[in-house]
């Protein structure tokens, strides 16, 4: 098959993803939150640092609600697979809506900001399992990671915008003003799962339970291939996601076009592997994509010039998609009963990994630089991948 062939062939499936029922509503819905997250962020995070001053503040204010996760990874769950997926997505949708509402409140204390994003976080943490446990009922098993490639390059595209037109919603109203906007679009991606998906039965039997949860999280975590699969999954992401948590800090007129430039980073990322790795190449691929997450910010450490400092983000970022080959690895080892909890588990430990890289990459800026913290995350985060491969390369067949 020839380039263009190959091209066409991929072209093809894509758009045979959104002729599956119920694909284009749970993708919208997708889209909707992931433009209200990054409109939100920004807008929540320049607030926090204007009145604080404090990068770790700052930081904490655009990725902390994801140190919440470990919460819901730890006691909720299960909810993932035992709760209807329509209403879960739906409910969901709506309490994030009602939470950035809250944090628009004049004069609201910053710890009471921090007091909802947590609560949130915590409410919100089963969301992954849930719409990708749904993503994996909809589609087939073959097509399954290019369904999930295209969640994340619109999640880049949307990324791209939602920062690009979060800068323009601060400048020409306010953080407030932005967050309202925020909630609009998480109202609205609840209205699209409510009357745009079909009702199902859950996955699982039983009621979502603390204890359901622990016994699902200690079959999971009991294969050696699935811890490593999880380790990769969440360590070298969430300590380059703490490089990016101090754009603000480290470019404050910019960091919206850094932000955009890493979205674009990995939108390419997830285009390139979702189109034309093939399987043979896939286990291949996933180490170097790590590696390439994190070797570019080293460049940070020598004080470059902006665009360099661009080049670096959107070749970092292409990074990203070594998290599409490991997720389509530990499904292949689960259970289907438990798809909704294992993604879920691997969403809620990155989002929580996330979190703590930015609150250590807040720590070490405010002792030495932002840029120094950056180059060191990323030299961490060699470090881990390195550390993690042999175990990865054991691991290559079913539990």
């Amino acid at each position: 098959m020839t380039t263009t062939d190959a091209q066409a062939a991929a072209a093809t499936r894509y758009g045979s993803l959104f002729r599956t029922p119920e694909f284009t509503p749970l993708f919208l819905a997708t889209v909707l939150q992931a433009t209200a997250r990054a409109v939100s962020g920004l807008a929540l995070g320049s607030m926090v640092y204007a009145r604080t001053g404090s990068p770790l503040l700052s930081a904490l204010a655009m990725f902390g609600p994801s140190l919440a996760q470990v919460i819901g990874a730890t006691l909720l769950m299960s909810a993932a697979d035992r709760l209807p997926p329509r209403a879960a997505t739906s409910g969901l949708a709506l309490v994030l809506a009602v939470s950035t509402c809250a944090q628009a409140i004049p004069g609201l204390p910053v710890w009471a900001v921090f007091a909802v994003l947590l609560s949130a976080g915590t409410l919100t943490s089963v969301g992954g399992g849930v719409r990708f446990g749904l993503l994996n009922e909809i589609l087939s098993k073959e097509s399954y990671l290019p369904g999930r490639a295209v969640f994340n390059m619109a999640a880049g595209i949307v990324q791209i915008c939602g920062f690009a037109v979060g800068g323009v919603l601060l400048t020409a109203f306010s953080p407030r003003g932005t967050l309202l906007v925020g909630a609009v679009l998480q109202l609205t991606a609840a209205v699209v799962g409510r009357f745009g998906l079909s009702r199902r039965a859950p996955r699982a039997a039983g009621r979502p339970s603390v204890a359901a949860t622990w016994g699902n999280n200690r079959v999971l975590w009991s294969s050696s291939p699935r811890r490593y699969i999880y380790l990769a999954l969440w360590v070298p992401n969430g300590l380059i996601v703490g490089c990016e948590s101090l754009f603000i800090s480290y470019r404050p007129q910019q960091a919206g076009l850094l932000f955009a430039f890493a979205a674009l980073g990995m939108l390419l990322g997830d285009a390139a592997v979702g189109r034309f790795v093939p399987a043979g190449w896939r286990n291949r691929l996933a180490a170097p994509l790590r590696l390439l997450l994190a070797v570019p910010y080293l460049v940070l450490a020598l004080r470059p010039d902006f665009p360099i400092v661009v080049v670096a983000v959107v070749l970092a970022s292409a990074g990203y998609a070594a998290s599409l080959l490991l997720q389509e690895r530990l499904l292949a080892i689960t259970p289907p009963e438990m798809h909704g909890h294992a993604l879920g588990l691997h969403t809620s430990g990155m989002l929580t990994v996330q979190g703590l890289g930015a609150a250590l990459a807040g720590f070490v800026a405010q002792h030495s630089s932002p840029a120094t913290s950056m180059a060191l995350l990323a030299a961490l985060s060699v470090a881990v991948t390195l550390a993690l491969s042999g175990g990865l390369r054991a691991g290559t067949g079913p539990s």
